[in-house]
Formats: structure tokens, C-alpha cells, sequence
């Protein structure tokens, strides 16, 4: 079984309800694109939380070392990190029982996407998010 992205809706209407996006791996750069990506989404209005240990805060938001650390809800979880973190990661969002994760653009784990799937989380892969509601809030 292959994986496939949900539909342009199905997209839209995650957007349209996340508010609180926690980044995993979100640098302190301003030359990364995990700082370029998540300092846009501020600008669309999204709560961005850093998920990155040795860092206190990015962004202006206090940084955690790990999704567990979050003391609040989170509507997503958007990975910056290399294709062989994401089956941990996932497993992270599954106990704490996250509804959705977005796997950036470029990164693929297949395996971790559809087990994420199963678990009743709503994924997105290889895709930017930036890119992405970019060419959804604009259509």
C-alpha cells in the first residue's frame, strides 16, 4: 500500500483549523528553511512552537526539548528532520495522541506516514506548508 497526501480540502480544512503548530527541528538560523517556513506561518497567524533541545526560545516562542514537554494543546506537528527521525517522531504524536502531522518537503518515511495514518492522525508528506497554504489560501 501506498501512501497518498490527503486532497486539496481535506488540506484546506486542516489549515483552517490549526492554530498551534509545534516544529520539530525548527533552527534558530534565520537562513534555514525551517526558520523561513515557521516565521511565515507566524505571519499567517499561527501559533509556532519550537521543538528543538539546547535552545530556549525561536521565533519569540519558548522552545521545547521534545513534544512531550509541551505544556498545551497542539493541532500540528511539522517535521523538520532527516527521514530517519520520523518513525520516533511519529511515535511521539501517537501516545500523546496529536491529530496531525506534516512531514516537509523533501523528507519521505512511508512506513512512519501510514502508521500515522492508522493511528488516526491526519498526515501530509513531502509537501512544504508554507507552499501549501500559500496555494490554498489564495485559490
Amino acid at each position: 500500500m501506498t501512501f497518498e497526501n490527503p486532497g486539496d480540502d481535506a488540506v484546506r480544512a486542516l489549515l483552517d483549523r490549526v492554530k498551534t503548530i509545534a516544529v520539530v527541528g525548527l533552527s534558530p538560523q534565520s537562513a534555514r528553511p525551517s526558520f523561513r517556513v515557521a516565521q511565515a506561518m507566524q505571519r499567517y497567524g499561527y501559533r509556532i512552537v519550537p521543538v528543538r533541545p539546547l535552545v530556549d526560545a525561536v521565533l519569540g516562542e519558548k522552545a521545547y526539548a521534545s513534544l512531550a514537554d509541551i505544556p498545551f494543546k497542539v493541532d500540528l506537528v511539522d517535521v523538520f528532520r532527516a527521514a530517519e527521525h520520523v518513525p520516533a517522531i511519529v511515535e511521539q504524536c501517537l501516545a500523546l495522541h496529536l491529530p496531525a502531522i506534516w512531514i516537509q518537503e523533501g523528507i519521505v518515511h512511508e512506513a512512519a506516514a501510514r502508521e500515522a495514518q492508522a493511528g488516526g492522525m491526519t498526515v501530509v508528506m513531502d509537501r512544504c506548508l508554507l507552499k501549501e497554504t500559500i496555494r490554498l489560501k489564495t485559490e
